[in-house]
């Protein structure tokens, strides 16, 4: 019964359960629950120790903090480590080329009666990519101490959502996050959303790799042009799942355009039209990627770059810019004023509460202006903010899945040898890590997350990790939980 009482302090944060602790031991809980993932056993006596503003610059610092225990926990996990064209040519080329085979093949036999599928094994070794991916995830969020770095991994990916299921994104996530994503966390956030937009992954699941002039340079209707773009298309699969089809005609594409100003820049009411949707899709024509079985990244081809003058949010973009005008766009929207406010308002939401407070966005919108976008430095204003040190909100927040989920392992210090089990519990529990499809990413609101349906789910993780589930305890390494 001790357990479960434990797991479900962790999980729900009980206003009861953390009213017992001292004031300043409460305020310790709060911060390890929102810029990490939750406390372990001897965190809060170590807060205690150095000083909770302490606490807080070590963390706005990953990079001093040395964090060695992850190297040999994540050792296992081989692709985690891999370049873009090691997996394009260990996993990626062979399910390709088997798949050719197979076509070929099929058309030249004689017609077989039907019969359940042999599991393929080149599918499956491909399936290890995004599995490992996950894996290395929940093993970082719950052991590493660079927590806040992993939460804010965890959010600037969701930002700047890429789903997995999308064509060949899946072979393309691991280099996304580890080399675009995870390293700019902290940096400013115009060199953040360059790197995104330039990103094979990003480039894939918008569709922006196929977008190309309909008026100007050389156009994907011509000859020259729809030989480029068939190609390049080669190396790329069907869709699974019906999000893209493979013979969608070709032109200027919307998609990035539209998403990077409502979704990664000034939000749905930044101030921008279809006009400009159209003329920043325009300036980003001839941004594509290389031999993708090759494993090649971003290129600009400009052949399929639309050469014309542009005008975007009233900024002229002259004729003939090339490969520029779209750092031109970029340029333009980070230093948008409705840009600050909307990245503010979400690092805001993220840390403080639902509904964050004007004051305290006021604030992080103007930093943002004032540094240029720097990251650190917004972040630094939110969590020294009196509105987020304040009781109001300690408990204004409720975890999503993955929060959840990690934040009762770290609370119970269950040792995770193998993270599978874990990966697919948040299956079960509405949140499959890299698989959001829309490019809103999950939300991180309360309204997402509550629901009946949703809290008995969590109830009976809850029993399982206490536990009662003996399956599960097997899973996770020993017939009793081990402790660390």
């Amino acid at each position: 019964m001790k357990r479960i009482f434990v797991v479900a302090v962790a999980i729900t944060a009980s206003v009861a359960a953390s009213a017992a602790l001292p004031k300043d031991d409460q305020a310790i809980v709060h911060v390890l629950n929102r810029i990490g993932f939750g406390p372990r056993t001897g965190d809060v006596e170590k807060v205690r120790t150095v000083g909770l503003q302490r606490y807080i610059d070590e963390q706005l610092r990953p990079e001093r903090l040395a964090d060695a225990s992850m190297s040999a926990r994540l050792r296992e996990l081989t692709t985690i480590g891999l370049s873009p064209q090691e997996i394009a040519e260990r996993y990626e080329r062979p399910i390709m080329e088997a798949r050719r085979e197979r076509k070929q093949n099929a058309k030249d036999a004689e017609p077989e009666p039907e019969r359940q599928k042999p599991v393929d094994p080149l599918r499956q070794q491909a399936n290890s990519v995004l599995a490992e991916l996950a894996e290395q995830k929940v093993l970082r969020a719950v052991y590493s101490d660079r927590q806040l770095q992993e939460v804010l991994t965890d959010f600037w990916f969701n930002h700047f959502n890429v789903d997995a299921r999308k064509n060949r994104a899946r072979f393309l996530l691991t280099a996304y996050e580890r080399d675009t994503i995870r390293p700019r966390v902290l940096g400013t956030f115009r060199d953040l959303l360059e790197a995104t937009a330039r990103d094979p992954a990003m480039l894939v699941y918008l569709d922006n790799w196929r977008s190309a002039s309909e008026s100007g340079g050389m156009p994907a209707a011509n000859a020259v042009g729809r030989r480029f773009q068939q190609g390049v298309r080669r190396g790329l699969p069907r869709a699974q799942d019906g999000v893209q089809n493979k013979r969608a005609p070709r032109g200027l594409n919307e998609n990035y355009a539209r998403e990077l100003m409502e979704l990664h820049t000034l939000g749905v009411d930044g101030g921008y039209t279809q006009k400009d949707v159209t003329e920043v899709a325009r300036a980003f024509t001839g941004w594509t990627i290389g031999n993708p079985l090759q494993g090649r990244g971003f290129r600009f081809e400009p052949r399929m770059h639309d050469a014309g003058a542009k005008v975007v949010l009233g900024h002229a973009i002259k004729a003939g810019g090339g490969e520029s005008d779209g750092e031109q766009v970029l340029d333009i929207l980070a230093a948008h004023p409705s840009t600050a406010r909307f990245i503010a308002t979400k690092l805001a939401r993220r840390f403080v509460s639902d509904v964050p407070p004007p004051a305290l966005v006021d604030r992080a919108a103007a930093r943002f202006r004032e540094t240029g976008g720097d990251l650190r430095e917004v972040t630094r204003t939110i969590l020294t903010a009196p509105e987020f040190l304040s009781p109001d909100a300690y408990y204004a927040k409720v975890k999503t899945p993955f929060e959840f989920v990690v934040s009762a392992l770290r609370a119970t210090a269950t040792e995770v040898p193998d993270a599978r089990p874990i990966v697919r519990e948040l299956q079960q529990l509405g949140m499959p890590l890299y698989m959001c499809q829309p490019p809103t990413g999950y939300k991180d609101t309360a309204d997402a997350w509550v629901n009946t349906g949703a809290l008995v789910s969590r109830m009976n993780y809850a029993l399982k990790l206490a536990g009662n589930d003996k399956d599960l305890a097997l899973m996770l390494g020993a017939p009793e939980f081990q402790k660390r």
